[in-house]
Order: C-alpha cells, then sequence, then structure tokens
C-alpha cells in the first residue's frame, strides 16, 4: 500500500482546522462533515448514496483492515463527498478481498485525511452540531478552506434524492450475499408479486433482501408518477432510502399521497419513512448531529432492537393523527423511529434493517411486507 504522506487538512465552517496526511486521491472537496461509529463496513457505507455530499469521519480509530471487494458495494460507486480517519490499515486480511482500501479509495477518485483526532472532532461536532467543512491535500491554505466550506450550500432545502435515483436496472432478480458459501445464492427465475421500489437512492441489499422474501422488485425513478406506479399493477409498494432534506422533495410526498389513497402495502425506510410521514401530514426537521452508526438502541414494542442507522433528518413529534402509531423510538434521544398504521399495512421505519454487514434485528420488517404483499396478490 502507498504510504501517505503529503499534508492534508480539515477546515471546519466555524473556523476549526484539523491538520493530517492525505488519504485517497490527492485533491479537494467539501460536504457535510458527520462521524459515524460502525467498526466495519466503511465500504458499504461509502458506496451508500443516502451519503451523498457528506464528509464522513469515522470514529473507530484503525480503518480499512478488511480491504475492499466488489461484493461489499451498496450502489455502482461511491457517493460520499470524502472521508476522514484516525488511521488508516497498511495492510489489509481477509479472504474476500480483492485491493487495498487505499487503492480502493484511489480508483473511486475519493478525497481523504488520515492522522485526524477523530476524538476531538467527533466532540465538536457533538457540541456544534454537523458543520460545513472541506478537505484539501493539494496545498491549499486553512483559510482559503474554511471560505470554501462556509460557501458550500449545505443540505436543508437541496433535494438530492433526483441526483442518485435512475442508475439502478428496472428490475432485481439476485438475493442476498451469504459469507458461508462466498456466492449469491440463486434467485428463482420467476419472482411474483411485484413490488414498485421507488428509487430516492435505493442500496442494493434491499433489493436482495425483497428478493429473498420472494418478491420481485420494479425499479422506478423517484421522479415516477403515482399513476404510471399504478399502471404497472403492483402488489405492493417500497419507499427506499437516499440523501438529503425531505422536505426538499414535494413531488414525492405527493406521489406518496396518490397512493396511500389506494389499498396497497406501502413500506417505506430512511427517507422513504421521512416522505411517507410527510404524506400523512407529520413534518421533518434537521437533528444536530444526526444517527449514523451500527449500534443504535430502539424501541420496538416492548424489545430493544440494535439498528444501523444513516440520517441528518428525522420526524418531528408532535401533532400525531389518531390513525398513525408510533412503532419505534430511538433510545438515544427519544425521536420517532417507526410509524405504522392502525388499520391497513403501512409502516415505516426510520433505521436500516437491511443493514449490511448488519446488525439484522429488524430483519422481520421485510417479512412482515411480504406477507402483506403475498396477502394482497392472493386477494386480488
Amino acid at each position: 500500500m502507498q504510504q501517505p504522506s503529503t499534508p492534508a487538512i480539515l477546515a471546519l465552517e466555524d473556523g476549526r482546522v484539523f491538520h493530517g496526511t492525505a488519504l485517497g486521491k490527492r485533491g479537494g472537496t467539501v460536504g457535510e462533515v458527520c462521524f459515524n461509529t460502525s467498526i466495519t463496513g466503511y465500504q458499504e457505507i461509502l458506496s451508500d448514496p443516502s451519503y451523498k455530499d457528506q464528509l464522513i469521519t469515522f470514529t473507530t480509530p484503525h480503518i480499512g483492515n478488511v480491504g475492499a471487494n466488489p461484493d461489499d458495494m451498496e450502489s455502482d460507486g461511491v457517493h460520499a463527498n470524502g472521508v476522514i480517519v484516525r488511521q488508516a490499515a497498511r495492510i489489509h486480511a481477509n479472504h474476500r478481498a480483492r485491493q487495498s482500501w487505499h487503492d480502493w479509495l484511489m480508483e473511486h477518485g475519493v478525497v481523504g485525511i488520515e492522522g485526524v483526532d477523530t476524538r476531538a472532532l467527533t466532540r465538536h461536532l457533538r457540541d456544534r452540531g454537523a458543520l460545513r467543512g472541506a478537505i484539501a491535500s493539494d496545498g491549499t491554505p486553512a483559510e482559503k478552506l474554511i471560505d470554501r466550506a462556509r460557501q458550500w450550500a449545505g443540505l436543508p432545502g437541496r433535494d438530492l434524492l433526483s441526483e442518485v435515483s435512475g442508475r439502478l436496472p428496472g428490475r432485481w432478480r439476485q438475493g442476498s450475499y451469504d459469507l458461508d458459501r462466498a456466492s449469491f445464492r440463486s434467485a428463482p427465475k420467476v419472482h411474483t408479486p411485484t413490488v414498485a421500489v421507488l428509487d430516492f437512492g435505493c442500496k442494493f441489499n434491499i433489493l436482495n433482501m425483497l428478493v429473498d422474501q420472494k418478491l420481485e422488485p420494479v425499479i422506478l425513478p423517484a421522479r415516477t408518477t403515482a399513476e404510471e406506479i399504478l399502471a404497472r399493477d403492483p402488489a405492493g409498494i417500497f419507499l427506499s432510502n437516499g440523501p438529503g432534506d425531505p422536505a426538499a422533495a414535494p413531488y414525492a410526498v405527493e406521489t406518496i399521497r396518490r397512493l396511500l389513497e389506494c389499498d396497497l402495502p406501502i413500506f417505506g425506510i430512511c427517507m422513504g419513512h421521512q416522505l411517507l410521514c410527510q404524506a400523512l401530514g407529520l413534518t421533518t426537521f434537521k437533528l444536530k448531529f444526526g444517527h449514523r452508526g451500527g449500534n443504535h438502541p430502539v424501541a420496538a414494542r416492548g424489545k430493544v432492537e440494535i439498528s444501523s442507522q444513516n440520517h441528518g433528518f428525522a420526524v418531528a413529534d408532535e401533532a400525531i393523527p389518531p390513525q398513525i402509531e408510533v412503532t419505534h423510538r430511538s433510545l438515544f434521544d427519544g425521536t420517532i423511529e417507526g410509524i405504522a398504521l392502525k388499520d391497513r399495512p403501512v409502516f415505516s421505519v426510520q433505521y436500516h434493517p437491511e443493514a449490511s454487514p448488519g446488525p439484522h434485528d429488524g430483519g422481520w420488517l421485510f417479512r412482515r411486507f411480504a406477507e402483506a404483499v403475498h396477502a394482497y396478490a392472493a386477494s386480488r
């Protein structure tokens, strides 16, 4: 692995500056600085479309020890704008690895910085909230990087769904990855019934898990209208994850509102959860520093689930209509993590039950959705 030695700088909009050395591609980048507490899964995190325009700080001090491989991608490329770590692994050791993490970052053009006191940075973000930041390993002075961070538009009010949607094939027939056999399970040639997946930045493993439940995902771009969706005669609707501010996508909210007029089962995850809640009359707001990591406890109808999360916005806990049940709450801050309609198979969660590499405490939600879809298909 190439030994990074070029000086690099991370500058925040409030004037705080961190010095380190270059990781990945040399150059500059800008984005919202956030932190993720996951111990592993760095490749899945960076390739998750929900991280578009973010600079990810990994709180785990040593990142990259299992290398990288094509099977752990959650999309067709990297969507995060940059990466910040305490120390990048010099040697990787895993039988599934095809290249080092550094080489993978270089291949995907990811600008990063290592040698940063990520504990101090994380404490700063917890105190001040998510901040705009800029990374440079091209000699740009800190003062100019601070200005660059301050001039960046940020995430609130920006519709990023259209920028990440529409990159998936129209149909998906691949099941989940089996680590023990190191091969993909063969999916049946025919999957029924079909589920319309509104792609707001959908992760691969969501589609894999739908196939595992004997469903056939039909993937549609974010701006597909309700009429176009219903014309495909689906037996269920899935609302995917995605990046940015849910309040900046009124077209998606209107589509979901129209779909709610039908009796179709509907399941939403992350951005899909937020958009569904807006369509039901609730509002969203920006969290101070967001929830990102693979160890978030959630109260779920008398049980506790350990969940994987990645969101900077949340559903406001006010004026909940009587037909809506709040089914999940964060045990960190009490925010809403899931809702369901009391009289119909319409539900959503803020966290990621499909999380790869895990945890998988919420996998039952896919079974619940599949049961509703199969029941609906059988009733037609």
